[in-house]
């Protein structure tokens, strides 16, 4: 991470906002880190950007990478409106991740922006959908936020930046390394699909697949109702197909009179020599051999 903060301006590159800070201008900077040789970033006030037109200016100044500005600086389609960390994924995510050396530059752009950006921008942008609960909901947001100096801490505020950088960085690269990874896995469970039969799809690895299966145009994915595979315990798994990404709903179960019941139970249930568990949520089955899950996945689609 070569981010450096100064408190010169006539040494920075960088520019955003002094005061508290927040996932927005953290993230931000780590994006800007992927393209930039080196960052050396100033945290201000205020800023006229006209004043400094060398020098990358975000979340501050109302140009193109600030969203403070009167109307905002744009939105998604899905009303989801850009707050800096958007802003400077927008304009060089693309680069990023070519520099990273992905194919399906546009398809990863788009999951990156899904699955971590927008809920980034949203939160900065007040648009976060409340969770109603009696209890606390830490979010990355939070967890960024909570860096800042507590009210009576005499501190300067640009160590806790340079903290919650680090840890942003992590946060980032793990981000951006398993959806790279995830996308790679897409052609393999596209043949999957097309291999599918009676409901049953069958990898020969675990991976991931129920956004594929789910997001597939591909007419075979929707009579998908259980996957089978080798689990990483030994053995094979045998999982129900979700309704919907992030779905606790299925869309078939195992049989009732199988949940919570493992080995010799599972086994005198079931018929089937190797069956070893029942979750008592009936969306998974695990078995020792292939074969004994791919039972048990016809199985469970046959039945009512």
């Amino acid at each position: 991470m070569d981010i450096r903060l100064t408190k010169s301006i006539e040494d920075a590159n960088c520019i955003t906002h002094a005061g508290t800070f927040h996932a927005d201008e953290i993230f931000a900077t780590i994006i800007l880190s992927e393209i930039m040789d080196n960052i050396v970033l100033i945290r201000l006030p205020e800023v006229n950007e006209k004043d400094y037109p060398n020098k990358m200016i975000y979340d501050i100044g109302g140009g193109k990478f600030d969203h403070h500005q009167l109307g905002g600086n744009g939105q998604r389609e899905n009303g989801v409106k850009y707050a800096s960390c958007g802003l400077v994924w927008k304009y060089f995510g693309v680069e990023v991740l070519k520099k990273r050396g992905v194919t399906d530059v546009d398809y990863v752009f788009n999951m990156v922006d899904r699955d971590i950006i927008q809920f980034i921008d949203s939160n900065d942008n007040g648009q976060s959908p409340v969770i109603d609960t009696d209890y606390g909901f830490m979010h990355l947001s939070k967890i960024i936020a909570q860096f800042n100096p507590c009210w009576d801490e005499k501190i300067d505020a640009d160590e806790n930046f340079y903290e919650a950088l680090k840890l942003a960085y992590t946060v980032w690269n793990n981000t951006l390394k398993n959806i790279i990874h995830k996308v790679e896995a897409k052609k393999f469970v596209d043949k999957a699909i097309d291999d599918s039969s009676n409901g049953v799809m069958k990898l020969d690895r675990f991976m991931p697949w129920k956004e594929f299966i789910i997001d597939s145009k591909n007419p075979k994915a929707e009579t998908i109702n259980f996957v089978v595979f080798p689990s990483n315990r030994g053995g094979y798994s045998v999982y129900a197909v979700p309704k919907e990404k992030d779905s606790f709903e299925s869309r078939k179960l195992f049989p009732v009179e199988w949940g919570g019941l493992r080995d010799e139970n599972l086994q005198r249930v079931t018929g089937v020599k190797t069956a070893k568990f029942c979750h008592n949520a009936r969306f998974l089955c695990t078995a020792l051999t292939e074969e004994d899950a791919l039972k048990i996945a016809t199985m469970a689609q046959t039945m009512q």
